[in-house]
């Protein structure tokens, strides 16, 4: 009977530690989704931001070429007006000109005339007749003479105002081609900043790159048959699938796993102002698949590069910093159909890069 009483003590004394012990259990885990809460409220109103300020900038540019665009025209307007009035001037100088040839010849008409009645020798009266004759049609002549000269000096007069009107449109159209110049250097500038942002960005963007690739290298050191080519990591696909399957192995799952933890631990380094992402794609030999569940490689290629993101996510990498892609059989890495260019060919790519 003691020793009953003392199981039944022990009994009833063992609950309250294992309540208690899962109370703080859940009192933890509640507090951990709530820091991942508010985390990523705080993420989504730093990008919210970010996105405002860009949409600005392009709207700020969007405005300052349509002005360069209305500038332009204005210029090209002035240029064809100037050369209008430059073609008019043009023909005035040729109607002068025109007239002074006529003046010049009809004077020469004259002059023969005169010598023509000298040399006949006529006599004084029909000299004197030849000489009212003559007179008369110079007084004709010079009444003539008059009337062109005064329609030249209203030429010359029009000349003029449109020489200094020509003046006016030269001097706003220099002024408008300052303005023109003022804002290219304007628009130059502002985009030799976004360039060197740009550049910065990638710069910085290139170094977490390098990084990530190389301790991604070390921690996958015991395989010997990944790859790295130029900015992109190549996995072989029988690391993390069977033959003809986009199911995550169990060798695969702890490689992933080496992965997402890499990954999370370089994005909290990576500044929030480098809109990064992780750009996972899927590709197969050339041997073609014909099943159900893959009529085609484009769809293995897919559901494969879908199947590790899925997982990514799963491990704590934020969606939204992930983009899945298959390539089929399309873009291999190695040339032929011996079994060692197959295995290259079938292989899952990593790229840590801008979006």
């Amino acid at each position: 009977m003691l020793g009953s009483r003392r199981r039944a003590r022990s009994n009833i004394n063992v609950w309250p530690g294992y309540v208690d012990a899962l109370s703080a259990l859940l009192m933890l885990v509640i507090f951990m989704l709530l820091i991942y809460v508010v985390s990523q409220l705080y993420l989504s109103q730093t990008l919210s931001a970010r996105d405002a300020q860009l949409a600005s900038l392009n709207e700020r540019l969007a405005e300052i070429s349509t002005l360069l665009g209305l500038k332009q025209q204005e210029t090209a307007e002035l240029r064809q007006a100037m050369a209008s009035l430059q073609a008019t001037y043009n023909e005035v100088l040729a109607e002068n000109d025109a007239l002074k040839s006529e003046i010049d010849a009809k004077q020469d008409i004259i002059l023969a005339q005169r010598y023509d009645l000298e040399a006949q020798g006529m006599r004084l009266e029909d000299m004197q007749e030849s000489v009212t004759s003559v007179r008369d049609q110079l007084t004709e002549e010079e009444a003539l003479t008059a009337t062109q000269q005064a329609f030249i000096k209203r030429l010359s007069d029009r000349i003029e105002a449109l020489q200094e009107q020509l003046g006016q449109i030269s001097a706003a159209l220099k002024l408008q081609t300052d303005l023109t110049a003022e804002k290219e250097a304007e628009l130059a500038e502002l985009g030799q900043r976004l360039n060197t942002l740009l550049a910065e960005r990638v710069s910085e963007l290139e170094k977490y790159q390098s990084e990530f690739f190389g301790r991604l290298r070390e921690i996958l050191a015991d395989k010997e048959n990944i790859r790295i080519v130029g900015d992109r990591f190549l996995l072989p696909s029988e690391l993390l699938f069977a033959s003809g399957s986009a199911r995550l192995e169990e060798e695969g799952i702890a490689e992933l796993n080496k992965l997402a933890a890499l990954l999370l631990e370089v994005a909290e380094a990576i500044p929030e102002d480098i809109d990064w992402i992780l750009r996972i794609d899927g590709h197969t030999d050339i041997i073609p698949i014909n099943t159900p569940a893959f009529p085609s490689n484009w769809e293995l290629s897919t559901a494969r590069a879908v199947a590790v993101v899925r997982y990514l996510a799963q491990q704590g990498v934020p969606e939204d910093r992930m983009a899945a892609a298959g390539f089929g059989e399309f873009y291999p890495v190695a040339e032929g159909t011996s079994p060692e260019a197959l295995r290259k060919n079938r292989r899952i790519e990593l790229k840590l890069t801008d979006r």
